[in-house]
């Protein structure tokens, strides 16, 4: 049987009647986290809540799974015995949920009402027809009336009323309980401990995530002393003078187990602009242009001090040195080099002395 949209039943007998309105209904292959194999129930969506039954007629449901602790929904892309079947993946916070619809156009619906009853908003990146938009459209209305009429006097999370002292730690977040679980859920490597606004929006709380077969979230009072300072409301409250030392009292008491929620924030890579168009008046987004750094100035090449090129002399200091005349004393060094000739040149005095001698007896 496919799925279907709201059909109100007339009946009082067992959990059916005393279950909130139904949305949509159909039946569905489910296989939970702790179960091997799927099971084919059908299944209701009634308020924030998926009843399942053996089938279409019982009324009593033999399991109901509570949409207030969603993670996310994707579409599984895994091969299934039936190649018209549809897969779908519900993570919650305590383990995924396998669900297999009969078609992807039954897939697509049950994404749409699930989405809608979670979020109270239609979906818009769903692929749906203008009359089905409208059924969701009709759904998301009827569940916050019953929401409002079954807590009216619940106030929703209400930011902090009350100045802080001192600094505030980086882990400090202005969110409510569930959105500080699921930070702590999607960013496991961030950290598993924040503090954020407490409900009654005079006092705070840190909220932290541990993993023990699937997320564990505790929820820690923290509240402002008159005469200064907080204190973390446990069975032995713990005084603190800054909130530093209230995450640091957890991180030391859990033995560095809890560690602060610390997310790194993206920033851009240019610099861009809004201007306005002169003949249009339209805004437009530029860009500014990445100029490179200016260069530092080259520096002039070194001079060989060796180098025979004819604009390379040597410094004038060691031109005056070689041409100073060398004075006339018999123990200097330099002198007795530049007097004392070499083995060569006394070779060649003595052949040319013995020649001219030759030369001078044969002219006599």
């Amino acid at each position: 049987m496919a799925a279907a949209p709201v059909r109100q039943r007339s009946g009082s007998a067992g959990h059916r009647a005393q279950l909130p309105p139904c949305y949509y209904e159909g039946y569905l292959e489910k296989r939970g986290p702790k179960e091997k194999a799927s099971r084919r129930l059908w299944t209701c969506l009634c308020g924030n809540s998926l009843y399942f039954f053996n089938n279409a007629k019982d009324t009593n449901y033999v399991e109901k799974l509570d949409l207030c602790g969603f993670v996310s929904l994707k579409d599984d892309c895994s091969r299934d015995r039936n190649l018209e079947a549809a897969r779908l993946i519900l993570r919650m916070k305590d383990g995924e949920t396998k669900l297999t619809a009969p078609n992807l156009e039954s897939r697509e619906l049950w994404k749409g009402f699930l989405y809608s009853v979670i979020d109270l908003n239609v979906p818009s990146c769903l692929t749906l027809l203008p009359g089905q938009l409208q059924m969701l459209k009709e759904v998301v209305d009827k569940e916050r009336s019953r929401r409002r009429s079954r807590n009216p006097a619940r106030a929703p999370p209400s930011p902090l009323s009350v100045p802080l002292v001192g600094e505030i730690p980086p882990c400090f977040r202005p969110v409510s309980r569930t959105e500080a679980e699921v930070l702590l859920e999607r960013h496991p490597d961030c950290g598993n401990m924040l503090l954020r606004p407490g409900r009654d929006g005079c006092s705070l709380a840190v909220t932290t995530r541990q993993d023990l077969n699937g997320s564990v979230f505790r929820h820690y009072r923290v509240t402002q002393r008159d005469q200064g300072g907080y204190v973390i409301d446990v069975e032995n409250p713990i005084p603190c003078a800054t909130l530093y030392e209230v995450i640091d009292a957890l991180v030391e008491k859990t033995a560095g187990t809890l560690q602060p929620f610390l997310l790194e924030e993206p920033y851009e890579e240019n610099i861009t602009y809004v201007s306005a168009n002169d003949e249009n008046g339209e805004r437009i987004l530029h860009t500014a242009p990445s100029s490179p750094l200016p260069k530092a100035p080259a520096l002039p090449p070194k001079q060989d001090r060796w180098s025979t090129s004819p604009l390379s002399r040597s410094p004038a200091p060691d031109r005056r040195i070689l041409t100073s005349p060398v004075p006339a004393s018999p123990t200097n060094p330099m002198r007795r080099l530049i007097l004392s000739p070499s083995p060569l040149a006394q070779t060649l005095n003595e052949e040319l002395k013995l020649k001219l001698e030759k030369r001078r007896a044969s002219q006599e």
